[in-house]
């Protein structure tokens, strides 16, 4: 490219959070590494995970218990080899993150204190505070920081992955100060987090926007299970406050959800009551508020104060700001989308369907969340399956087969076509919008169907100027939204049932029968 700087590396790792981390630790005794982070180096899902970490290390537990409850919250489209992993090698990369200086919350006794989430059947959540994900980052961080063969490039936005004889050789973009540039590597891992901001209403950083999802996409690299969104149910919901998460950690310590009236609901919905599946108590939250009439709430004030206050001392000074004392007040909360179960679709190392190409973390689809990710898992899949895809980079390059419980869709662009009036422009907060309103909590075929031939006809345009190869940082950022909420709101109309993070008012069922497969999506250009 006329005017792009190019450098070279033996690896390149987009994204800095627990999965990139992970695997640049395995790759810095191989060679030269380069970690490229669209914000500051702390800037990450990653960051944001308030409740902990999942891992059978109690007296009480075993992988064995583990995966039972992974399998049954992932409403039975769980890749079980996939979680095998997870659970079995989970356990052994938390105590290494603890000798390398993760303060997990320990007792009186020096023993780990193990919290409760929503779909778990013991005790099995480290946690440090309510701030358990920074933790772990600055840990590894500190790690990272002391090896002399990793690189670090902060605020670059990577806009394509560099193709050569079909493999990925190298990655562009735009650095801090709007200057393209072009990097090579041996192996490329996208280790880019969620695509919660595709959603106007969301508990994720600005900086998780799917780009990994939209780069891989359009490398021609398989992607799947984007369908399944999780919506967390209780982030704070009042008017002018940002969309802060309210952890579920909060329930398994004992806090209510209660109507306006002060009445315990959820239990009418899921035996479990508030303990039921994320995707449950979602949507047992809004159907409460719709037939009550009223906002819907989280309630400590029956736990002893001080302990409420010392236990989750971040959710309690987010919350003082906005005038609420979570031991005493009632919270005002309501769903948010949080987490996308589906990604780049990858096997147990983090391989792609793309030579060069490898993806781990929120970004990349193992099949380990099935359609409802279990609370907590995440950041343990992005620890395992980084220092896999970390040690796999350091191998001959081979694609990923596609699995037999994966069926390639048909192209997304003959699925729904666009209706008249569709094609003004979208802007990010436009999109955003679209999807919130028509591809969100509660889906049916008329929304689903207006939502993806509108952003059919936006990819269209936005694909044909990028093309012309004169895009800026901002074009690219909203490129990738487009794309990724795109395959979404396809996706999303193709599964006619009802399973885990995906609820369509018109397929109100699960049917095993018919829907129990992971769909694929590959671009049709590539």
């Amino acid at each position: 490219m006329s005017g792009t700087a190019t450098h070279s590396f033996d690896f390149i790792i987009i994204g800095g959070g627990i999965a990139g981390l992970r695997a640049a630790i395995a790759l810095a005794p191989a060679g030269r590494v380069l970690i490229l982070t669209k914000a500051e180096t702390t800037e990450s899902n990653t960051g944001y995970a308030q409740g902990g970490i999942a891992a059978a290390v109690g007296p009480d537990d075993s992988p064995a218990l583990h995966l039972a409850d992974t399998l049954s919250a992932g409403a039975g489209l769980c890749d079980e080899s996939a979680v095998r992993v997870l659970v079995e090698e989970g356990p052994r990369y938390v105590r290494e993150l603890i000798e390398w200086g993760a303060a997990f919350e320990r007792d009186a006794h020096g023993e780990l204190v193990l919290g409760l989430e929503a779909a778990h059947s013991v005790r099995r959540i480290l946690h440090a505070g309510d701030a358990t994900g920074r933790e772990i980052g600055r840990a590894m961080w500190k790690r990272v920081a002391k090896l002399s063969s990793v690189e670090t490039i902060a605020h670059a936005l990577v806009t394509d992955l560099i193709i050569e004889r079909g493999t990925v050789v190298g990655v562009r973009y735009f650095d801090e100060h709007g200057r393209r540039q072009a990097t090579r590597g041996s192996a490329i891992l996208l280790a880019t987090g969620g695509a919660g901001q595709v959603y106007q209403e969301t508990t994720n950083p600005p900086v998780a926007t799917g780009d990994g999802i939209a780069l891989a996409y359009h490398a021609g690299a398989r992607v799947a299970d984007l369908e399944f969104v999780q919506f967390h149910p209780t982030a704070l919901k009042k008017a002018g406050a940002p969309r802060f998460l309210i952890s579920e950690a909060l329930r398994g310590e004992g806090a209510r959800l209660v109507n306006a009236r002060g009445d315990a609901f959820m239990t009418n919905y899921d035996r479990a009551g508030d303990l039921a599946p994320r995707d449950v108590v979602a949507r047992g939250i809004v159907r409460e508020s719709e037939m009550t009439g009223g906002g819907i709430f989280l309630t400590l004030a029956h736990l002893d104060a001080a302990h409420v206050r010392a236990r989750f001392p971040t959710i309690a000074a987010m919350c003082a700001l906005e005038g609420i004392d979570i031991a005493v007040d009632p919270i005002p909360v309501g769903p948010a989308a949080h987490y996308m179960m589906g990604g780049v679709d990858t096997d147990e190392w983090g391989r792609t369907s793309v030579p060069g190409l490898f993806a781990a973390g929120e970004t990349a689809c193992t099949g380990v969340h099935g359609a409802n990710r279990l609370a907590s898992n995440s950041l343990l899949e992005g620890l395992v399956f980084g220092a896999r895809a970390g040690a796999a980079m350091q191998l001959p390059l081979a694609s990923a087969p596609l699995k037999a419980d994966r069926r390639v869709a048909s192209s997304v662009d003959d699925e729904a076509p666009a209706e008249a009036g569709q094609d003004t422009p979208l802007d990010v907060d436009g999109v955003r919008a679209l999807m919130w309103r028509q591809a969100g909590l509660f889906r049916n075929r008329d929304r689903l169907s207006r939502a993806a031939g509108r952003l059919t006809l936006a990819h269209a345009a936005l694909r044909s100027h990028a093309a012309e190869g004169e895009a800026d940082a901002g074009f690219w950022r909203r490129f990738n939204l487009v794309t990724v909420a795109r395959l979404v709101a396809h996706a999303a109309l193709r599964r006619e049932e009802s399973r885990g993070g995906h609820f369509r008012e018109d397929f109100p069922s699960r049917d095993d029968l018919h829907w129990r497969i992971h769909l694929v999506d590959k671009n049709p250009e590539t």
